[in-house]
This record gives structure tokens, sequence and C-alpha cells, in this order.
């Protein structure tokens, strides 16, 4: 049971009498489902995000998300210089990343008080 519904219970109970029995009220209380909200991320959220830790990692420099110490080369064909492995830094890739993660946190708290009707900070 619902909250919507014990509420439509309680409105009826009121309706057929002025006095409300306590233990109608507990039973229905009892019956209330712990119903805990599962959020699932919609495809357009899904890409939004995305899109945003892409552009995010695309205007920071390589210097912050390549490890340079880690680069191994070698001396190929015509002792052309090739790079063979570099290592990522995945402190400061995790670090940008969590920083559009929170903006998109910041923004879902922003939605879930105006559905209450609670006044954001910047307004």
């Amino acid at each position: 049971m619902k909250k919507a519904e014990l509420v439509a219970q309680l409105e009826t109970a009121k309706v057929l009498s002025s006095q409300v029995d306590i233990d109608k009220v507990i039973e229905l209380i009892n019956k209330l489902d712990d119903v805990t909200t599962v959020t699932k991320l919609s495809e357009e959220l899904i890409n939004e995000i995305s899109n945003e830790i892409e552009r995010c990692l695309d205007n920071n420099s390589y210097d912050d998300l390549v490890d340079k110490d880690s680069a191994e080369f070698s001396i190929g064909y015509n002792n052309v210089i090739e790079l063979d492995s570099v290592g990522i830094n995945v402190y400061e890739i995790m670090s940008h990343i969590n920083v559009v993660l929170q903006r998109f946190e910041d923004v879902k708290d922003d939605i879930v008080e105006l559905e209450r009707g609670e006044e954001t900070d910047e307004q």
C-alpha cells in the first residue's frame, strides 16, 4: 500500500464517521509498503553525461591525463622513434569525471527541491 492509498482510505473513513478508530489507522500504517525508489538513468541522460565527460577530458591538457614518466619508446624502421606504451593518470581522469558527475548530482538535487516546493540557493 502506498501513501496515496492510505490517505484515500482515511478520507473514506472520515466521511463515514467523525471518529477514527486508532486500531484501524495503525493497521493501515502497518500495511504501508517500504517503497524504495529506484532511479533508472534514461538513455538521453546517459548520453548527456558521457558527452559532458568527453568534452571535459578533451578540454584538459594531455599533461594531466597521461603519465609521461611511464612512456616507453623504441626505434623502428628507418630510425623512427615509436611510442610502445604509455600509462594514463587514472587519478586525474577520475577527478575530472567526478566534477562532471557532481554537476549532474547538483542538478538532480535542485530538481528534487523544486518538486518539493523548496527554493534553491540560486533563486
